[in-house]
């Protein structure tokens, strides 16, 4: 039998191009592309807070009957202006204006009853002043002994008389005139009372709630159109109960209103004392300017100034979004290698990098076209 002797390190050799691991594979040097770089730098960032709310109207009614009775007609409908003192729900009316018809067939009864009551004024005027022209007659008469004492008596009598009559005619009189102002004030009621079924606009604005249809029941209390003055808005942002320190009535912060595409510097007006226990949270009322197509119910958010702080940051060019991932090339012995970050908040210039980069780290800005992972940089000013 014949044996063959391999060396040793052939054996090795063979073993290790078979099952050891692969060679890095090198990528051809090629020619190297021109980019330009930034250096990653620490600064002083503005610290704000955000607080998220919605826009409201500052004026606000919600229209509603005063009595009960049937819808006839309702005048306006969601959306539409209005004018201040416009009518714009009408009730029924039938009861009320038989009560106005009533008072005033009331107040026609009272002033029929004035003649009468000025004739008997009249009358016991007259009596009186004949009692009186007789009893002093027989005065003089009496005082010469010319008549008996039952007769002066007679006379006295007959004057009293007179005077009684004439002073109940007088309050008969004015009984009636107190009659009168008390129907006249039964009609002005009335009166109010059938113009609550004339529903009118308190001021100019728009409508923008309505919850009410012709021939419905509408009930005192009950809610049926609700009506918002244009160009006075203000944002309601709930502000955490930790960051209230740095809220201030008077003070100006820049709202943002995403539906309207808007940013704009506004005023903290108020500041509700109370604290919503579920949220710990104060309710921030901010005015905002007027400007056009904003209405209630909008999405806004307020930025609050908070004290400076210090962070990584990036020009925003320097940073490559595809979907939800953010990415930078940074040089590494003029190699450009992608690296993915997390960012922060952004400025108008540059953006808050949380983290992916450290200070002094080179990283390419701006991004050519083209460029891939790995690929050779060189770096020109």
């Amino acid at each position: 039998m014949r044996f063959i002797f391999v060396p040793a390190l052939a054996v090795i050799t063979l073993l290790t191009g078979c099952g050891g691991e692969p060679h890095k594979k090198t990528a051809a040097p090629g020619p190297a592309t021109p980019v330009q770089s930034v250096a990653v730098t620490s600064r002083q960032w503005p610290g704000t807070y955000e607080a998220t709310g919605t826009v409201r109207a500052r004026t606000a009614a919600v229209l509603s009957s005063k009595v009960m009775a049937y819808v006839r007609q309702v005048s306006v409908q969601l959306g539409d202006r209005v004018r201040e003192s416009q009518e714009l729900v009408t009730l029924d009316a039938q009861d009320l204006d038989a009560n106005v018809r009533r008072a005033e067939a009331a107040e026609s009864e009272v002033r029929g009853a004035f003649p009468e009551g000025d004739n008997g004024v009249a009358g016991a005027k007259a009596n009186l002043d004949l009692a009186q022209s007789t009893f002093k007659r027989m005065e003089e008469l009496s005082a010469k002994r010319s008549i008996s004492n039952q007769e002066f008596d007679e006379a006295s009598a007959r004057l009293k008389a007179a005077q009684a009559g004439y002073d109940m005619a007088r309050a008969k009189r004015t009984q009636l005139d107190s009659k009168l102002a008390q129907v006249q004030q039964e009609i002005r009621a009335a009166k109010i009372m059938r113009d609550y079924t004339r529903i009118a606009a308190p001021f100019a604005g728009v409508v923008t709630a309505r919850s009410v249809e012709p021939g419905s029941l509408a009930v005192p209390g009950a809610p049926l159109l609700t009506i918002e003055r244009e160009g006075a808005y203000r944002l309601e942002a709930s502000v955490a109960e930790s960051r209230l320190p740095f809220v201030q009535a008077g003070q100006t912060v820049e709202v943002a209103l995403d539906a309207l595409d808007r940013r704009l510097s506004a005023r903290v007006s108020e500041i509700v004392p109370a604290v919503d226990a579920a949220s710990r949270a104060y309710i921030v009322k901010i005015d905002l300017p007027g400007i056009p197509n904003l209405r209630s119910g909008v999405f806004g958010r307020a930025f609050f100034p908070l004290a400076p702080r210090t962070v990584v940051t990036l020009p925003a060019s320097a940073v490559v979004e595809r979907g939800q991932l953010q990415s930078v090339y940074v040089i590494e012995d003029n190699f450009a290698h992608t690296r993915l970050v997390t960012t922060g908040k952004r400025g108008s210039d540059a953006v808050e990098v949380l983290s992916g980069v450290t200070e002094g780290e080179k990283v390419i800005n701006p991004v050519p076209t083209g460029i891939a992972d790995g690929a050779r940089v060189e770096i020109r000013q």
